[in-house]
């Protein structure tokens, strides 16, 4: 190869290391803040989280083995094999990399993806009772019911801390998605039908949601906040509510 060759060869990877480190850097500057589905602060978020680190990491391998073999591909010597052989060995990379391949991906997915799901399902608890919360969607604001009391809200959604939430989801209108990226995954409210998210938040706080689903002009303002109250202060707040 001529220095020219090598000089170019130079320069394409610096190129690739300037891409994959700011890919990194700008990855990284989204693994927290208010929105952040990498920052969780309850058991299904936490769920949420661990399965996509798990596919970011097989991906990520997989990425580094391509662009490796790639590299490789651009850098070997004249094949001298003959025409029978070099056929065998094409066979073997589409077998390998077209059959094997995806096979072993989506098998590992599964094993590792359906217990991070089942997690996330509104299961009975294996202590107590999960607290029933009703939300309905609307054009363009969220209307939150406590059915064991007559308490109505607009966008705002108190919990208590440490306990599971089974929000049960229907919408007004139109299909509205229903997402706290901290304490659980989105799940869409469906004209005619009631869903029902499992959410938990693992201590006090305000936990901002958002409407996942373009549902029309003012959606990007369809935001609420979910504000989990150790279980005392939430019994005080109960209390405190107009009958």
């Amino acid at each position: 190869m001529t220095k020219q060759g090598h000089f170019a060869d130079d320069r394409f990877l610096h190129v690739v290391h300037l891409t994959v480190g700011f890919l990194l850097l700008t990855l990284l500057a989204g693994c927290s803040g208010p929105l952040s589905t990498l920052d969780p602060a309850g058991p299904s978020a936490r769920s949420a989280a661990l399965l996509w680190w798990g596919m970011f990491s097989y991906a990520s391998v997989v990425l580094v083995a391509v662009v490796a073999l790639w590299l490789h591909a651009m850098r070997r010597p004249e094949d001298t094999r003959d025409e029978s052989q070099q056929r065998r060995l094409h066979t073997r990379w589409i077998i390998g990399g077209g059959v094997i391949l995806p096979t072993v991906s989506i098998l590992l997915l599964l094993v590792f993806g359906v217990p991070m799901g089942h997690r996330m399902l509104p299961l009975p608890p294996a202590e107590g009772e999960a607290v029933r919360i009703d939300v309905t969607g609307h054009q363009w604001w969220w209307e939150v019911h406590y059915p064991d009391s007559a308490i109505a809200l607009k966008n705002e959604i108190h919990i208590p801390a440490g306990t599971p939430i089974d929000i049960h989801l229907s919408t007004a209108d139109v299909i509205h998605g229903f997402w706290v990226p901290r304490l659980g995954g989105k799940l869409d409210a469906i004209p005619g039908r009631v869903n029902v998210l499992r959410l938990q938040a693992d201590k006090p706080g305000v936990y901002r949601g958002q409407c996942a689903e373009f549902c029309g002009l003012h959606h990007a303002g369809m935001q609420f906040t979910v504000m989990a109250h150790t279980p005392e202060d939430f019994a005080r707040w109960l209390e405190a509510q107009p009958k």
